[in-house]
């Protein structure tokens, strides 16, 4: 098995004000096996990371890798070769931007799994929930108010971020075939979004009955159900139902901030996607409809931000973004920092982020048994988080399971 020692690693992981001393990072094969600043190792290849401030891979909470066009609608109609054609190309930037594991939230499934593991697609550690559930008229229903056709062509189409169900039955058949197919957790649309025609945010789509058969069906298999949610009533309700982590949170009322505080609820708010959307939305395909829907949660979505920093909320790095604009991965960085401290935002995309998805120890860590996702970064992201951005260009090295996917001469 290979052995890898990086030396003079300066590590940055958002719970320290300061890098560390210099470091020794010992890696055998995809795992961290010793870290110290006296380490040594009969390396078959030592990497000198001197001058450069040394992180964890990044985790990105809140992605769609099949999200090839900003026009869900056309998006799941696309031939599903073509889907992950592109989203090969997607998955590929991330990783060069140096986001190591990424949570996907609708779309992924198994097959794009595995062709990440077994390198056939270079790309970032992919957590799946398979397709998100909606229903007829919800957020991921792209057929429009005069579009009747049938809609259970969605389940089957790996352009197609969601699938319908309605009624108890359907939806624990739903979750259930999700499950067996290989999701990891259970994403539930229990709001109204943007990218979709029928539903106005606050909308309150999913039944109480709905909602408890999901978490039940999800806690059966030994994981949890997440929810895109906005509006504080949906929150509630998801919350009250059994969810156990939410999406986005845009317009979280401060008593149900203190409550998600106290229970230890993850939150992944994403406003990134909000800021890009409102700039450049329909140059990128998103309908009209969908475009006036964004005021109403961008500037709530950063004043939260804030609140739930204060209050101690455990926040995960989300992105969220869309076709081309997936470009704009690494924005959410200096955008959340104009309101958060640094640390804190660095802490979401690593140690953070790993409890988000249930990885502590494994990923967004430079520890002893964690995987070996290492990057190494010009600057110092806590004095300066656009670093961190630049589609990796201050990135010279970047390390995933132990396999160097980027290392520039000068190391």
């Amino acid at each position: 098995m290979t052995v890898t020692l990086l030396r003079n690693a300066r590590i940055v992981d958002g719970t320290a004000p300061e890098p560390t001393e210099p470091m020794g990072i010992v890696i055998e094969g995809d795992t961290i096996r010793e870290v110290g600043p006296n380490v040594s190792a009969g390396a078959d290849a030592v990497v000198d990371l001197d001058g450069l401030t040394v992180m964890p891979g990044l985790v990105d909470c809140h992605v769609h890798v099949i999200a090839t066009t900003a026009d869900l609608g056309s998006n799941a109609a696309l031939p599903a070769s073509l889907v992950a054609a592109r989203a090969s190309l997607l998955m590929r930037g991330m990783l060069m931007r140096g986001f190591t594991t990424v949570r996907d939230l609708g779309g992924a499934d198994r097959g794009l799994q595995l062709a990440v593991e077994e390198g056939a697609f270079l790309g970032p550690r992919l957590v799946i929930c398979g397709k998100a559930l909606s229903q007829t008229g919800g957020h991921t229903d792209y057929r429009g108010p005069y579009d009747n056709r049938d809609a259970s062509w969605y389940a089957g189409s790996l352009g197609a971020m969601g699938r319908n169900c309605d009624g108890v039955p359907e939806v624990q058949r739903a979750v259930r075939e999700e499950l067996k197919n290989g999701a990891q957790f259970v994403k539930a649309m229990a709001d109204g979004g943007v990218s979709s025609p029928s539903d106005p945010v606050g909308y309150l789509v999913f039944s109480v009955d709905e909602l408890k058969a999901m978490v039940e069906i999800a806690r059966g298999f030994g994981t949890y159900a997440t929810g895109h949610l906005y509006s504080d009533a949906a929150i509630l309700r998801a919350l009250d139902c059994g969810f156990e982590c939410i999406e986005h949170g845009n317009l979280m009322s401060d008593s149900t901030i203190e409550r998600v505080a106290r229970e230890g609820i993850p939150v992944v708010p994403t406003n990134i996607t909000y800021d890009v959307l409102a700039r450049s939305g329909a140059e990128f395909g998103l309908p009209a409809e969908s475009v006036a829907k964004i005021a109403d949660v961008r500037e709530a979505g950063l004043e939260r931000l804030e609140k739930m920093h204060r209050a101690g909320v455990l926040m995960g790095y989300g992105s969220d973004l869309l076709g081309g604009m997936q470009t704009e991965q690494s924005g959410e960085f200096p955008l959340r920092g104009r309101y958060i401290p640094a640390d804190a935002v660095i802490r979401s995309a690593t140690v953070d982020a790993a409890r988000v998805l249930r990885m502590e120890g494994r990923i967004g860590a430079i520890a002893p048994g964690a995987f070996a996702d290492v990057i190494a970064v010009a600057g110092n992201p806590l004095e300066d988080l656009d670093v961190l951005t630049g589609q990796g260009a201050r990135m010279p090295f970047i390390m995933k399971d132990g396999a160097v996917v980027k290392k520039e001469t000068a190391l």
